[in-house]
């Protein structure tokens, strides 16, 4: 039996939505791995989606398209920041599930120390 969780995790790219303070959706499209029962995302630390994931850790999520064209159903998720010591594990995941541009992805966060963040996502 394939799950949310499956196809969301086997997804080329996945639709992230947040919420701002009024309630209007931000839909954003995101890599995305699975690492155990969660999704993970790693992006820039000062971002809007990180900003509103602060304040409510309500999301929706997709299977989509490299431009957020949604493939699939949304559905309702829970997301957290966590800690940077995340960061390794997750671009691991990151270059083996994306290929040359993931381990491209992967080589170019040296340079990015202190400005990424890891979003543990998860799928009720």
């Amino acid at each position: 039996m394939t799950t949310a969780l499956d196809v969301l995790g086997n997804a080329k790219y996945v639709l992230l939505t947040t919420f701002r303070k009024d309630g209007r959706a931000v839909p954003t499209p995101v890599w995305a791995v699975r690492i155990g029962d969660e999704l993970r995302v790693w992006t820039v630390r000062d971002t809007g989606k990180v900003k509103r994931i602060r304040r409510s850790g309500r999301v929706q999520l997709a299977p989509c398209s490299v431009r957020g064209t949604p493939r699939g159903a949304s559905i309702e998720a829970i997301a957290r920041l966590l800690p940077d010591s995340e960061s390794p594990a997750v671009l691991s995941a990151i270059s083996a599930k994306y290929g040359p541009m993931g381990r491209f992805t992967n080589m170019m966060s040296r340079f990015t120390d202190g400005t990424r963040a890891v979003i543990g996502i998860t799928v009720p």
